[in-house]
């Protein structure tokens, strides 16, 4: 199928698949993740979680470890911890994401549908923000230098893109074919953290092999704090930032444009830290240490042993499925004010408990607050604005709306992306 040309998005039963989770001191967050796994309409997959003990810990707590694969990794290089996922992993099809982040019911079907396609080797969908309603990250690619390309790319329809396009397949929302990957070597532990994905995509360009964007298969990125960065996404540390950049153009980029590549990441990260000094999210004595750490990591990006990985071998344990039931069959949108919400939540928890319907419960109050939505761990979708407010960039700050006009509006809205149905 030609650059942009549209797939089939059919939600039929699909191929086993292999969800792989990494997580290191986000057991908070697991806690509130975890759980949105019960609800996905495909049903056929297993859930592995490489973590640190804390975290661990909370798929026990929440008594899911023993239809969970768990293995212990308490390092911070995402790019070994994913390989150790892989080394776990007995489906073909292999999905990765976040443990800040939330997937929305058809998720899985959807990011796995292009695949009956025999040329697709990888497929990425859309990254909603931490409201839960603005899009985090949509159709990108990424050229030699590890540069992001933006693509036009129909927001309802899955595309697919030649190899050869380097479509970035977010780390937090992407999928493969176990063998494609298992062909290079998974991911190369010498990307500790930032561009590790990046790198893999332009190892499979040769492969010829078609990766897909799937705008409806979406998922909630909280973009909680790490090691190198905080709550307010203001970065404590550039180190791996400039150590990645430096092992990227190392093996992607010819010579004789690594130093003017190298020249544009320092200028974009001073150009960063200058933002966020003077939105108080980082103080003035913070900004030479931050890009002194930079060219720490440039330095030794630079000398670090580089080599390509060896393939990997088969999955090292049988499958493993995680769902239970049949799964959600139907969405449902209800309605409350400001005044009963705790009574309408709490008979929507109770209403979901089967995990035979996926449930939003919208928030109105009469005002133009903005939207924001969020996953209840109990199973719910909660969402929250004003009657007046927007829950998309395009709508103006104030609309007047009638209630029931509104509710339609977002039951539709919502359903393109949550709705087993849609």
């Amino acid at each position: 199928m030609s650059e942009g040309a549209a797939a089939g998005e059919a939600e039929e039963a699909g191929p086993q698949a292999s969800v792989i989770i990494v997580s290191r001191g986000r057991a908070a967050e697991l806690r509130r993740n975890l759980p949105a796994f019960r609800f996905q309409t495909h049903r056929d997959f297993e859930l592995i979680l490489v973590a640190d003990p804390a975290g661990l810990a909370v798929a026990r707590e929440l008594n899911l470890s023993q239809r969970m694969k768990l293995v212990e990794f308490d390092e911070a290089n995402i790019s070994a911890a994913r390989n150790l996922g892989l080394a776990q992993a007995a489906a073909p099809l292999v999905a990765f994401i976040d443990d800040d982040a939330t997937p929305e019911p058809p998720w899985l079907s959807r990011l796995l549908a292009p695949f009956s396609d025999p040329s697709v080797i990888a497929s990425t969908g859309f990254v909603r923000g931490r409201n839960g309603i603005s899009m985090q990250w949509q159709g990108v690619a990424t050229d030699e230098t590890g540069a992001d390309i933006a693509l036009d790319v129909n927001e309802l329809e899955t595309t697919l893109w030649p190899s050869a396009r380097c479509v970035k397949t977010h780390g937090t929302n992407c999928a493969f074919r176990r063998s494609a990957l298992a062909a290079i070597g998974g991911f190369d532990p010498a990307f500790r953290f930032f561009l590790d994905e990046t790198d893999v995509t332009h190892r499979l360009a040769p492969s010829g092999g078609q990766t897909a964007i799937v705008p409806r298969a979406q998922v909630h990125h909280g973009f909680a704090a790490n090691a190198s960065r905080r709550a307010n996404r203001a970065p404590t540390d550039l180190h791996q930032i400039g150590r990645s950049a430096a092992l990227f153009l190392r093996r992607h980029c010819p010579a004789p444009r690594r130093a003017e590549a190298l020249d544009t990441l320092r200028q974009g990260q001073a150009e960063r830290v200058a933002r966020y000094r003077k939105q108080g999210r980082l103080s003035a004595a913070e900004e030479a240490p931050l890009m002194a750490s930079l060219e720490a990591g440039i330095t030794e990006g630079m000398a670090a042993p580089l080599t390509d990985p060896a393939p990997l071998t088969a999955a090292e344990s049988p499958f493993k499925p995680f769902p239970q039931g049949s799964g959600p069959t139907a969405h449902e949108l209800r309605s409350c004010g400001l005044i009963g919400f705790r009574r309408a939540l709490a008979r929507a928890r109770a209403d979901a408990a089967s995990g035979q319907k996926v449930i939003t419960l919208l928030r109105l109050s009469r005002t133009p607050r903005k939207h924001a939505s969020w996953f209840d761990p109990a199973g719910v979708w909660v969402q929250r604005g004003g009657l007046f407010g927007r829950s998309l960039r395009s709508d103006p700050p104030f609309r007047l709306w009638r209630r029931a006009a509104r509710i339609a509006r977002e039951r539709a809205r919502i359903a393109t992306f949550r709705s087993p149905e849609s």
